[in-house]
């Protein structure tokens, strides 16, 4: 599956930003989605992923709360509604896809990864 992630920009802290990330072929539903970003000179960090029907999600301690992830199966698309942005959330996101059934949250686990697409939060 190819993964194509947009809707990153320049945002003040406080606001808010909707990534999206649409997947080619036709078992998209067969994915279990999710986000993780990466910060220069860090290692990547989970962010939230999604169970295939939409029905399970879960978070980070750091986004919880601020960030929301959701699913549209009939648009292959899976997205990640970002509020109340702070500076410690910039980063360039990546959505993955995962076909296992479980929801992980470590990166060696998923599969298929887009090209990053940069949110930039300005204090």
């Amino acid at each position: 599956v190819q993964l194509q992630a947009s809707g990153g920009g320049l945002v003040q802290a406080g606001g808010s930003l909707r990534l999206s990330c649409v997947a080619s072929g036709r078992t998209f539903s067969t994915y279990v989605m999710g986000w993780f970003r990466q910060c220069p000179g860090k290692e990547r960090e989970f962010v939230s992923a999604i169970s295939r029907s939409g029905g399970s999600t879960i978070y980070a301690d750091s986004v919880k709360g601020r960030f929301t992830i959701s699913r549209d199966n009939a648009k292959n698309t899976v997205y990640l509604q970002m509020n109340n942005l702070k500076p410690e959330d910039t980063a360039v996101y990546y959505c993955v896809a995962d076909s296992r059934i479980v929801i992980m949250t470590t990166s060696n686990n998923y599969d298929y990864w887009g090209q990053g697409t940069l949110v930039t939060v300005s204090s």
